[in-house]
């Protein structure tokens, strides 16, 4: 039993790349941290997956070295949560075993059958207008025609692999799927199930499946598992999970969270209109609203959020972190040849473009590696340098990286504060990108905002499942959490610096306007 002299929650968050657990106080504070890198299947055709099985034994690995060095006792952990990478699907049979590989978020396969059924007789964007009517009346937005959606998921299932889909009992976003594994119930939250397309989102307190949208997307209502509010209680650690974890059968698990929800809570910034922007594999900016409101044309709206009664503003940028991942890897391929691990070359980096001026000498980089979701639906558009030259340097190139991102994050950013009817600032700053203090004054200066960045923002996420797994076990009060959420260090951004970046990003919008048809003369036939 629980000595309660220390009451802790093991928070999992299960990202693209890695997963990382911690064990966290009920108070936020990060007692000790462990990571296990997870592998990624890029396939043809836009297709993108992981082995979920994959996923269990490496929570399982990094919990017990976690629980092994002693900073914890066993006895102390009250409960498990788990944020995850949202926007998935697994295909499993009735004891839950995984039928499919996981096809992730960043997977278009689903494209064309999403594309068929959103659109009608008078269509706006691809949405034929009743259709398109009904689901933002209802859910707060719509499925998106990159098919990157679950429901894309289900539909590339059930017309390319009929003999999966024939033999699942249930479709699951990770984060359900990893609740299976921990208590043996199939069960999605409010807040997880919201990109299936097929709730009824007005009334917060009792989201539930809506017959007309089953109906209209084709989903049945027996593939899917029973909802349960944000931040509950789903039930105690099964038998053999606890063993494999190493934790008590008392231990209770939490309904968990999509990882932007997870980022909103632990970034501190959870009263309304107080913005997070997130810069990790993939960038976002969202907080908390009184109201559900949607902006279809840039593909924003308000879900139910990871705390009960409050909606979310949403949106992603595919790529942004993974950028400077994707130019190492390129610049250094193996990393074991070079004799430096990957925290000494992205150092490297932040000196070697620090030493460059603010807009890189007029070098360019464009983000969108994989297609772009905020604020134009794009699965088609794609990255690389423009205006390179015999002077071009790897500090230029890094630099342009971060400024390409940067970038792209103010498009975002002006349509966010039109959406919010108000100016957002100063801005909280988590992920792996808010650990380089370059990259914080970089954003801070193309932005033209304050940025706070958040202590040890890698572990916004996971410190997010804890909080609310402290408030579901009666620990914690949302109005508590700003306060247990340090700042770092402030950013202010540097008025010199305005006139440069203020002329490249209105570049940066004509490159993309410029070479969108290009990009779809060369990749249409590749990612259709």
């Amino acid at each position: 039993m629980p000595n309660g002299d220390n009451p802790s929650i093991l928070s999992i968050d299960l990202g693209t790349s890695a997963v990382k657990v911690a064990l966290i106080t009920t108070r936020g504070a990060i007692l000790a941290g462990d990571e296990e890198p997870l592998p990624l299947s890029l396939l043809p055709e836009g297709g993108a997956e992981q082995d979920p099985e994959s996923w269990w034994s490496a929570i399982v690995r990094a919990t017990r070295r976690l629980l092994e060095r002693g900073d914890v006792s066993p006895g102390d952990v009250v409960g498990v949560n788990v944020g995850t990478q949202w926007s998935g699907t697994v295909a499993v049979d009735e004891q839950g075993k995984p039928l499919h590989p996981a096809i992730l978020w960043m997977d278009s396969r689903g494209a064309s059958h999403v594309q068929r059924l959103a659109r009608g007789l008078v269509s706006i964007e691809g949405y034929g207008v009743g259709k398109l009517l009904h689901w933002v009346r209802l859910t707060g937005g719509a499925p998106s025609l990159s098919g990157k959606d679950p429901l894309g998921h289900i539909l590339y299932l059930q017309h390319e692999r009929p003999d999966i889909y024939r033999n699942t009992y249930k479709f699951l976003e990770p984060k359900d799927w990893l609740n299976l594994r921990l208590t043996g119930r199939f069960t999605a939250s409010y807040d997880s199930i919201t990109l299936h397309w097929v709730t009824d989102n007005r009334q917060l307190t009792r989201v539930t499946y809506d017959e007309g949208l089953l109906k209209m997307t084709g989903l049945r209502r027996e593939h899917l598992p029973d909802l349960v509010p944000a931040a509950s209680v789903i039930g105690p650690l099964s038998p053999s999970s606890a063993r494999e974890l190493g934790l008590g059968e008392n231990v209770q698990v939490v309904s968990g969270m999509p990882d932007i929800l997870a980022a909103a809570v632990g970034s501190g910034a959870v009263r309304d209109f107080e913005l997070h922007l997130c810069v990790g594999t993939s960038s976002w900016m969202s907080c908390h609203v009184p109201q559900k409101k949607t902006d279809l044309l840039h593909q924003m709206g308000t879900v139910p959020s990871a705390i009960p009664g409050r909606y979310l503003l949403i949106n992603e940028q595919e790529s942004a972190g993974i950028c400077l991942v994707t130019l190492k890897n390129l610049l250094f391929e193996g990393d074991s040849l070079t004799g430096r691990s990957s925290q000494e070359i992205y150092a490297s980096f932040e000196r070697a473009a620090a030493q460059v001026p603010p807009g890189s000498d007029r070098l360019l980089f464009l983000p969108w590696l994989n297609g772009e979701r905020s604020p134009v639906e794009d699965r088609l558009s794609r990255g690389g340098f423009f205006n390179q030259s015999l002077q071009t340097t790897r500090g230029h190139m890094v630099r342009a990286v971060m400024e390409g991102v940067a970038y792209n994050s103010r498009w975002l950013f002006s349509y966010v504060e039109q959406f919010l009817g108000r100016k957002a600032d100063p801005i909280r700053m988590i992920g792996g990108g808010a650990r380089n203090q370059l990259w914080c004054q970089i954003y801070a200066d193309v932005l033209g905002r304050t940025i706070h960045q958040v202590d040890q923002p890698v572990m916004a996420n996971a410190r997010g499942s804890a909080f609310q797994a402290a408030i579901a076990l009666g620990h914690l009060t949302v109005e508590e959490i700003p306060s247990l959420v340090p700042v770092a260090r402030s950013y202010e951004p540097n008025p010199k610096n305005r006139a440069v970046y203020d002329e490249l990003f209105q570049e940066f919008l004509h490159l993309y306007k410029t070479s969108k048809p290009v990009f779809a003369r060369l990749n249409r036939t590749r990612s259709s």
